[in-house]
């Protein structure tokens, strides 16, 4: 196969071209079939740097099957976002956590994974079902705001960290 210019591997190792992004694709296709079979899940991050390092954008994306469903579940985390006003991809200053929800018997469990970030950083608000997780350090900026299977209070709300992943126990 001969080939063009623009298909060579780039930064990050992604290939360029249209033959990288169809490559990129049966990939993944190749992949999330192999994910349906076992009920894991693919989970892809990286990182782009702007004029003089001054900006940083942190993308990534998970890709959850058999979780009950036929279809997977494709979730992005990051702070990189397409402005809903005028189209364009900006880097927001908050980066989105990636989120786990799991319902136990006695209480729904979220984890979020923040690196950076320790148990005195994290604030909560909750309204309902709807739980706003944010926290803050130094650069590290995280900001989520998820839809609970339970309607809960703060007073009913338990919060840990351990080595960047906090832990949110909603008790019944």
């Amino acid at each position: 196969m001969t080939k063009k210019r623009g298909d060579e591997p780039g930064e990050g190792g992604f290939e360029l071209g249209i033959g990288g992004i169809l490559k990129g694709l049966g990939d993944m296709v190749e992949k999330l079939g192999e994910l349906a079979k076992t009920g894991e899940e693919l989970s892809r991050t990286g990182e782009i740097h702007g004029p003089g390092k001054e900006m940083r954008g942190i993308y990534g994306f998970t890709i959850k099957t058999g979780l009950g469903d036929d279809r997977p579940r494709v979730e992005p985390f990051g702070n990189i976002r397409k402005d809903r006003q005028s189209g364009q991809t900006v880097v927001q200053e908050v980066r989105e956590p990636v989120v786990d929800v799991f319902e136990e018997d006695d209480h729904v469990l979220v984890l979020a994974e923040m690196p950076g970030i320790a148990v005195e950083d994290v604030q909560i608000e909750v309204n309902g079902d709807l739980l706003i997780l944010s926290a803050e350090r130094g650069d590290k900026k995280y900001r989520k705001e998820l839809t609970l299977p339970i309607s809960t209070v703060r007073e009913k709300i338990q919060v840990s960290c351990n080595n960047g992943v906090v832990e949110i126990k909603c008790v019944r």
